[in-house]
């Protein structure tokens, strides 16, 4: 099941796809817990629901607006051997702003008066479905409402400057997410997961989730033992080699430039660059 957010002159309603077409859940709140039935009966066709139109002419917002976004750094195995760091004992966590989450299609905003040195990072999200505290990690993917893309856009020169990461990965528009929720039943293994980053066509970024230092499990089981996680909660879980700050010589995103992340099994993130106002 793909659970999107269609954008519509009324503002943004919760949709799930069916033959291509976008349904409407009306009257059944995202955070109901009822949700997920009443989007599994209407996709299903048991349930019928107001029409949106056609998947492939809509306007999607992000698929969800999270609480708290927590993000995992320097989490796959082919990352690490590109930056030349040692692995994390643990997990290395660290947070995005709310505020920087934007939708398929939206604008990055690199602002050259803040940083010279937009980069990209393709990322399997996670979206949690109920609450988590104290979870062990065999039970762990139970708490899955779902997985997304995430693009943890990041600037490079703010984030070394500064010694900690949240600002230089928290500015306005650097957190797409989308294009959908995918229900764990249609996903199977995210340890088994192919991940790409095009910039203007050329492939920057191809690994797999299976290069993950820790996994999906044990990250959420991680992160509950520290602090709750909500239901709509995102954690973005990490990502590969391939990261222009990295590169010889270092590349980045510039106004007029078009990235694409993408994770099999959960589709294609599309957004283009702009300069900042």
């Amino acid at each position: 099941m793909r659970l999107y957010r269609v954008l519509t002159e009324s503002g943004p309603r919760p949709a799930v796809s069916r033959d291509g077409e976008l349904l409407a859940l009306d009257g059944c709140p995202v955070g109901a817990p009822e949700f997920e039935a009443a989007a599994l009966e209407i996709a299903s066709g048991a349930r019928d629901a107001p029409r949106l139109g056609g998947l492939d002419a809509a306007r999607l917002a992000a698929p969800w607006a999270p609480r708290q976004i927590v993000a995992i750094g320097l989490n796959y195995h082919d990352h690490i051997r590109e930056t030349g760091m040692d692995p994390p004992e643990r997990p290395l966590v660290f947070a995005k702003f709310p505020s920087s989450v934007i939708g398929p299609g939206d604008e990055i905003v690199a602002d050259e008066g803040l940083t010279q040195a937009v980069d990209w990072e393709v990322e399997l999200g996670v979206v949690v479905g109920r609450t988590m505290r104290a979870v062990s990690e065999d039970d762990a993917l139970d708490h899955v409402l779902g997985f997304t893309i995430g693009n943890d856009v990041s600037a490079r020169d703010v984030q070394f400057s500064d010694g900690q990461w949240v600002r230089a990965k928290s500015f306005d528009t650097f957190c797409p997410l989308g294009p959908a929720i995918v229900t764990p039943d249609e996903i199977g293994d995210p340890q088994a997961l192919a991940l790409h980053t095009r910039v203007n066509g050329e492939v920057m970024q191809e690994s797999s989730t299976a290069e993950m230092i820790f996994g999906v499990a044990e990250l959420l089981a991680f992160c509950s033992r520290s602090f709750t996680l909500e239901r709509g909660d995102v954690v973005l879980t990490g990502t590969p080699w391939g990261c222009g700050g990295f590169m010889d010589p270092p590349r980045a995103l510039h106004p007029g430039d078009v990235v694409e992340t993408e994770v099999d099994r959960v589709g294609l993130l599309r957004n283009p660059v702009v300069a900042g106002v």
